[in-house]
């Protein structure tokens, strides 16, 4: 579940939002960007409802024309000041209703597809020490850097002023590509982030002490939260739908498993389908819906139990066991080992 992530497929797309933030930030540049939409091919009709989608390409030629005619060599830092929860789409209210960073972090990864294909979020731990990384999706080079830019400075942003979380909490920031050839532009990291920034790192994301990813965060509203999820769920589902029918399986399952176990024909019925035309469709695929299960549960807790301090016990439960001992049980048959043995051998 980590790992640098690069390309995307024709159908990868990036929502209005993330592109607008964007355009923002070349507005303030006094860029008039409308011919710039033209030459990627993006229609301005296309930017009016924030529902929409355009193509992953296209997102990434207008980066490019953009920074071209910004002439700022940290165009995709400072577009990062533009960051609003809207940017996110339902992602960002989500993360102002969690009740702790680590809560934050784990709905980060499920939806950020809701976002947009530009890249994969993850959490590694190691050593108590948690680095929140961002992979990005884009190939053109200076796009890389100027997305990752803005991404790492809008998290910092989005925490600090919307989320209410002490980013001076923040041990430092990491970046995969070099510094800037003019040494003077480092003070514009530095107004940003107010932190540590590293270059050449083998990653790039925001570093911080394990403990702060249990703080309680005080606009957390478990209600409104319970809300935004099932209305994020119905838009991942909008945006699998043509997709195969396990992933969307898969998908669903990495969403719902917090709750409980979910039958076959609780996911048929969020899928608008009767549990023996879902088991039908996983038949055509060669697989079977107790199949698909085991695979996400494994997947979860291998993650689970490499990248996180959670107990065994809490694994089971984030894995939708009644039981930790039905856990226990099933990771031996999965594995051929203890799920004990397997934390210490990767601690």
């Amino acid at each position: 579940m980590t790992g640098t992530v690069t390309g995307f497929s024709d159908d990868s797309f990036a929502s209005v939002p993330a592109v607008k933030q964007y355009l923002q930030a070349a507005e303030a540049c006094g860029i008039d960007y409308a011919p710039l939409l033209e030459s990627a091919n993006i229609h301005p009709d296309a930017l009016s409802d924030n529902n929409k989608r355009i193509s992953i390409k296209a997102m990434e030629r207008l980066l490019a024309l953009l920074i071209e005619a910004s002439s700022d060599p940290c165009f995709g830092l400072h577009s990062s000041r533009f960051v609003e929860p809207a940017s996110y789409s339902v992602l960002g209210y989500i993360s102002m209703n969690c009740s702790t960073l680590r809560e934050t972090l784990a709905n980060t990864a499920i939806f950020e597809k809701i976002v947009g294909d530009m890249g994969v979020s993850s959490t590694d731990i190691e050593d108590g020490v948690v680095l929140f990384r961002w992979d990005c999706r884009f190939t053109d080079p200076l796009v890389r850097r100027h997305a990752i830019e803005n991404v790492i400075g809008s998290w910092d942003v989005y925490l600090r002023e919307f989320a209410h979380i002490d980013t001076s909490l923040v041990d430092c920031i990491w970046f995969e590509h070099s510094a800037p050839e003019d040494p003077g532009l480092l003070d514009e990291y530095v107004e940003v982030f107010g932190s540590d920034i590293l270059f050449d790192q083998p990653a790039s994301g925001i570093r911080f002490s394990e403990a702060y990813l249990d703080i309680a965060l005080p606009q957390a509203d478990k209600k409104l939260l319970k809300t935004l999820l099932d209305h994020a769920t119905q838009i991942l589902i909008e945006i699998d739908r043509d997709q195969p029918i396990t992933l969307r399986v898969k998908n669903l399952l990495r969403l719902m498993l917090k709750e409980s176990e979910p039958s076959s024909t609780q996911v048929a019925e969020v899928l608008n389908m009767s549990s023996r035309t879902l088991q039908r469709k996983l038949g055509a695929e060669d697989t079977q819906y107790q199949a698909v299960l085991n695979e996400v549960r494994l997947e979860l807790a291998l993650y689970y139990l490499e990248n996180t301090a959670l107990s065994l016990d809490q694994i089971a439960h984030e894995l939708g066991y009644a039981e930790a001992r039905s856990f226990y049980r099933s990771f031996k048959q999965w594995t051929g080992r203890t799920a004990g043995s397997y934390r210490a051998e990767k601690a």
